[in-house]
C-alpha cells in the first residue's frame, strides 16, 4: 500500500522507539481514527526518516529524498531559480534553500508558513494565471522545476489513477513551457502508472530522462522520481 497522500499528513506526534527498551512506540489513543488512519500514525512515529526530519527541523520526511536526489544529481545550485510544485508542507523548499538556493517560488493549494526567501503562491498551479505570476515573482524562467505534488485520493483505482497522470502530465507540461535552456525538472510518479507517454514526450524535450526511487520513499511504496536533464529549449 502506497504512503496517504503528502496532502493529508497530520503533523505526527514525537516519539519513536522506547527508551532502553526498542520497542516501537504506540499512539495513546485511536479515538475516531479508522484503523488504516491508525496504522499509518503508529508507522509514522516508528520511520526513522520522520524522526531525522523532526530532529533537523525539515517540516517532513520528503526533504530526505530530495536531499538524496539532488547529492546525486547536484540540480540546486547557488543562483538557481527554481519553481516548487506543490511544496506543503516545504521540505524541498527547505533543502533547496539550505543549498544555497535564494530564488525560489512554490505553490500548493494549502497554506504554507512562511520560508524565507522563498515566495509562496497559496492557489491551483493549473489556473492559467499562476505561471505567469510563478515567472513575474521568479524574475525569469527557472533552471530547476520541481514538482512532489500528490492528489487526494477517493479509494476507487481508476479514479485514483487519472487524478495521479493527470498531475505528473500538467507538471511535465508546465516545465516544458517554461525551463531555462539546459534546466531540469523533477516529479513524483508511480511504478506500474501509465507513465509511457509522459516519459516519451520529456525525452523529446530533454538529454536525459531516468526513474529513482530514494531510500527515504518507503519500501511499500510504488512511488518513484521521475528526472529530466538538460532541456533542449
Amino acid at each position: 500500500m502506497s504512503e496517504p497522500p503528502r496532502k493529508r499528513m497530520v503533523k505526527p506526534p514525537s516519539g519513536g522507539l522506547e527508551e532502553g527498551r526498542g520497542k516501537p512506540a504506540r499512539l495513546k489513543t485511536a479515538k475516531d481514527r479508522t484503523p488504516s488512519q491508525q496504522a499509518w500514525l503508529n508507522r509514522q512515529i516508528n520511520d526513522p526518516f520522520s524522526a531525522k526530519a523532526r530532529a533537523h527541523g525539515y517540516r517532513s520526511r520528503a526533504a530526505y529524498k530530495m536531499t538524496e536526489l539532488d547529492d546525486r544529481l547536484k540540480l540546486l545550485k547557488p543562483g538557481a531559480r527554481v519553481i516548487d510544485l506543490g511544496l506543503a508542507p516545504g521540505g524541498w523548499t527547505q533543502v533547496a534553500i539550505e543549498r544555497g538556493v535564494t530564488n525560489i517560488v512554490g505553490v500548493d493549494l494549502l497554506p504554507v508558513d512562511p520560508l524565507p526567501p522563498a515566495h509562496i503562491l497559496e492557489m491551483d498551479f493549473t489556473d492559467p494565471v499562476c505561471g505567469p505570476m510563478l515567472i513575474e515573482l521568479l524574475g525569469g524562467r527557472p533552471d530547476v522545476v520541481l514538482s512532489d505534488m500528490a492528489p487526494n485520493t477517493v479509494g476507487h483505482r481508476r479514479t485514483d489513477h487519472l487524478r495521479i497522470m493527470g498531475l505528473i502530465e500538467a507538471a511535465a507540461e508546465f516545465a516544458i513551457s517554461v525551463l531555462k535552456p539546459g534546466g531540469s525538472f523533477v516529479a513524483k510518479a508511480f511504478q506500474g502508472g501509465e507513465t509511457s507517454e509522459v516519459i516519451a514526450d520529456l525525452k523529446r524535450h530533454f538529454n536525459e530522462v531516468k526513474n529513482i526511487k530514494p531510500k527515504a520513499s518507503r519500501a511499500d511504496s510504488s512511488e518513484v522520481y521521475l528526472i529530466a536533464i538538460g532541456f533542449k529549449g
